[in-house]
């Protein structure tokens, strides 16, 4: 199976037992592949996993879907990320959102996305509006974070294309996440958790999606839970 799960609350939320459990299980079992598939850039992943606790992955989806990174290499797959290259219109996009009031850009590497702090104060009607004049898409998530991505480039997105390099069936992944950036994965058709103490508005979005189960666990428990819901990936538990 693969396990293709956001980072912060998810496969890093839970107790630290409950973690320890999902991290052993994964380790143990050279069947269970690892794809992380976040928010955050690849720097900050790498800085992430200096922490012996942490699996590594097998492949890294980073910046919310815009760039795919294979991790013992550490070199981009393609040709996913040279058709997500191709449909970023470039640094103008930055520059054209410095108008929008009420952005602070977030201190990160961002090659082939803008992000962005927002609150109550932006404006976010013109943040959507400069956005489209780049025929780009605007993704709000967490009630504070607001990406500006290339055209139809998503978590799911880059999961699925991803998947193709690999030519690996889609019924045997399992997604997990718990904020709105994660809609995608779960919009893509894949047997999914919203874990435990997730988005509101991503547990209301799922709530009637069959293949999707919405975890009373919190992070790595709710991947569990969901690994012993979907009869698929009940083998990969320990027996008893």
């Amino acid at each position: 199976m693969i396990l293709a799960t956001d980072l912060d609350g998810t496969f890093l939320g839970g107790d630290t037992t409950i973690r320890q459990q999902l991290y052993s299980l994964i380790e143990e079992n050279k069947d269970i592949r690892l794809v992380f598939v976040t928010g955050r850039g690849i720097r900050s992943v790498l800085n992430l996993l200096e922490d012996k606790f942490i699996p590594k992955p097998e492949y890294m989806i980073c910046d919310v879907g815009a760039t795919v990174t294979h991790f013992s290499t550490l070199a981009a797959v393609e040709p996913v990320q040279s058709l997500i290259a191709g449909r970023w219109p470039g640094d103008a996009v930055r520059e054209s959102m410095k108008e929008v009031k009420g952005l602070l850009h977030q201190e990160a590497q961002q090659q082939f996305r803008c992000s962005y702090y927002y609150d109550q104060h932006t404006d976010i009607e013109n943040a959507r509006a400069m956005a489209a004049t780049w025929q780009c898409d605007l993704l709000l998530s967490a009630g504070k974070y607001l990406d500006v991505l290339p055209p139809g480039v998503n978590k799911g997105f880059t999961l699925v294309e991803l998947l193709k390099v690999m030519a690996y069936p889609h019924e045997k992944v399992l997604v997990a996440g718990d904020s709105m950036n994660d809609l995608a994965l779960f919009e893509a058709g894949f047997k999914g958790v919203v874990v435990g103490g997730a988005e509101e508005e991503l547990v209301t979005r799922t709530a009637n999606m069959p293949h999707v189960l919405q975890a009373g666990n919190i992070g790595a428990g709710g991947i569990l839970e969901a690994m012993a819901y979907f009869s698929e990936f009940k083998s990969f538990l320990p027996k008893g």
